[in-house]
Formats: C-alpha cells, structure tokens, sequence
C-alpha cells in the first residue's frame, strides 16, 4: 500500500463518518457541520484525483456559499425541540426497511463488481482537471465571453444591493 492509497481511505473513512454524524445529529447547526466536512473530504478526493479546479470550486461553493446558506435558513426557522413533531414507529419502520434495501442493493453491486482493474485509475496524470490549462483557455480561446459573463455577475451584484436597500 502506498501513501496516496492510505490517504485515499483515510479520507474515505473520514467522508463516511461524518455523513453518518450529518444524519444522526439532534441539533441541525452541527448538521450542517458536519456536511461541511463532507465536502472538504469530498474536495480531497478530487484532489487525488488531479481535478484541483473541481475541489477549490467545492470548497468555494459548496462548503462556503451553500452551508452560509442553509446555516441562515435553520438559524432563521428558529427551530425548537419541543414543537419538532414525533415521528411514528411506522415512519420509522419504512426508513429502516428503505435503507436496508438501499444497503443490500450497494452491496450486491459491489460484489458483482470485483473484477475491477486498477491499472485503469489515472492517478496524478493527465492535465484535464488542472487549473493552469482551464486558465489558459478562459484568458486565451473565450475571453469575451468571460468578460461578458463578470460584467453580468457585477450587475447582479449591484441589483441585488440596490434591491436590498429598499
């Protein structure tokens, strides 16, 4: 086993805990805490997988933008634990039995698939994913439509500010 497998599982280990902590959590503020750490481990993985253009756009979107986002909405609901409805043994029965079929169902896929050759996984090769070459093409081949594209996001901004005063 070498580093970058071991840093692969440990991230796998990683990303599956704490989805698993994101749905077992009471508070929903630890939730999306949680969910942010999925997406860092998930921006690690794309960063083994050489698609640096693909984690920073995670870190920035995801793990910035839309966790601000659903830590407003939960903070703004005002969720209280007293006025949560109680959910029922069927309810909760059903999900048992969805998951356990979903799990059954992954399982029987991934040992169907035990014929996998790794010497088809490209590891740090390749320039598809890399941020110098997506850069070139953006300043080169399509820079009028970049630029056409950051004077829209620039009026969109200042609406949304002018929109906002009122």
């Amino acid at each position: 086993m070498n580093a970058l497998e071991i840093l692969f599982y440990a991230l796998s280990a990683f990303t599956i805990v704490s989805a698993i902590m994101v749905l077992i959590s009471k508070n929903p503020i630890h939730s999306v805490l949680w969910l942010i750490l999925v997406f860092f481990a998930i921006s690690g993985h794309y960063i083994l997988l050489n698609a640096q253009f693909l984690a920073i756009v995670n870190i920035i979107v995801y793990a910035g933008a839309i966790m601000v986002l659903f830590l407003f909405v939960i903070m703004l609901m005002n969720v209280k634990k007293d006025k949560e409805p109680q959910k029922q043994l069927l309810v909760k029965l059903i999900g048992v039995i969805a998951g356990g079929s979903f799990l059954t169902l992954l399982i029987a896929l991934v040992k169907q698939n035990t014929s996998f050759d790794r010497s088809s996984v490209l590891l740090k090769e390749g320039t598809i994913g890399l941020i110098h070459p997506l850069g070139k093409a953006l300043f080169t081949d399509f820079v009028v439509p970049f630029e056409i594209s950051s004077v829209l996001f620039l009026s969109a901004m200042v609406g949304a500010v002018i929109i906002g005063k009122k």
